[in-house]
């Protein structure tokens, strides 16, 4: 017991200094368990590929080109919808949530849109604007547009309404009181709000690219399905998995939490 406790203690110092060992060595059972797995022959290797086998197929596509560049541009895709997205809902939340006439006209259609899945869209975008850029983004920004609308509209009247009449006490005027008062207040929501849709929408462009791509990581994956490449839809997977987790855990995460740190809603 002793021993296992100071093994723990170790462990505990060493992620301290070195926080990239936490992320990596909950993996390390994963992997050890998939590379036996895959060397005990249990399943042929064309359709359990291992560990090695994924590591030579991603130096290969890297070689070649074809993964940095499907990379980029399913990067590229989620950047513009994603901000596409962003430009239209946090106004659009704002109005909602500062406006009582607008809450109950615009509530109802955000429900009844909010309630129709990105995916379901797909069959009329491809007639309206065929296998293309603008089918995806429009994917992305319905994605991407309610988890921030509503995170918006949830941030907006949960600031105190103490602290607007306070302003109003000191003369400040109503761009004023949105900009000092009640945006830094809904701050916190909106980055979550910012967060989910986010992730929402890198797993809609994965699958409209499947459907409807003719690059990026969606379809390296349903393209190596059409050639019987498991391996190459592992590599996918991985790549998907790894991508956004740098993205969250090192980005969207600290981002979310100074956020909060800074308008006093989290104790450092």
């Amino acid at each position: 017991m002793n021993a296992l406790l100071r093994t723990y203690g170790a462990y505990v110092r060493t992620t301290h200094r070195f926080p990239v060992l936490q992320t990596i060595v909950p993996f390390i059972p994963v992997v050890v368990l998939w590379a036996g797995i895959a060397e005990s022959g249990l399943f042929p290797r064309a359709f359990f590929p291992g560990p090695a086998d994924v590591i030579r197929s991603f130096g290969d596509l890297v070689y070649k080109g074809i993964l940095p560049d499907y990379l980029a541009d399913s990067v590229g895709r989620l950047i513009v919808g994603a901000g596409i997205g962003m430009a239209l809902a946090i106004p659009l939340g704002l109005l909602v949530g500062l406006n009582a006439r607008a809450h109950a006209v615009l509530s109802p259609p955000l429900l009844f849109f909010q309630a129709i899945g990105d995916i379901a869209w797909l069959p009329i975008l491809i007639i309206w604007f065929g296998f293309g850029f603008t089918t995806m983004t429009f994917v992305i920004v319905y994605t991407v547009l309610f988890p921030v609308v509503i995170s918006t509209v949830l941030g907006v009247r949960s600031v105190r309404q103490d602290l607007i009449r306070a302003a109003q006490c000191l003369g400040a005027s109503p761009p004023r009181i949105l900009l000092e008062v009640i945006l830094p207040g809904a701050l916190p929501n909106i980055v979550t709000g910012l967060r989910n849709g986010l992730g929402y929408g890198w797993r809609a462009l994965i699958a409209a690219e499947m459907i409807v791509g003719t690059s990026g990581i969606g379809f390296l994956m349903f393209d190596a399905r059409r050639a019987g490449s498991v391996v190459e839809i592992v590599l996918g997977m991985i790549v998907l998995g790894i991508l956004w987790y740098i993205v969250d855990a090192w980005v969207l995460a600290p981002i979310e939490r100074m956020t909060g740190q800074r308008w006093g809603l989290v104790t450092r």
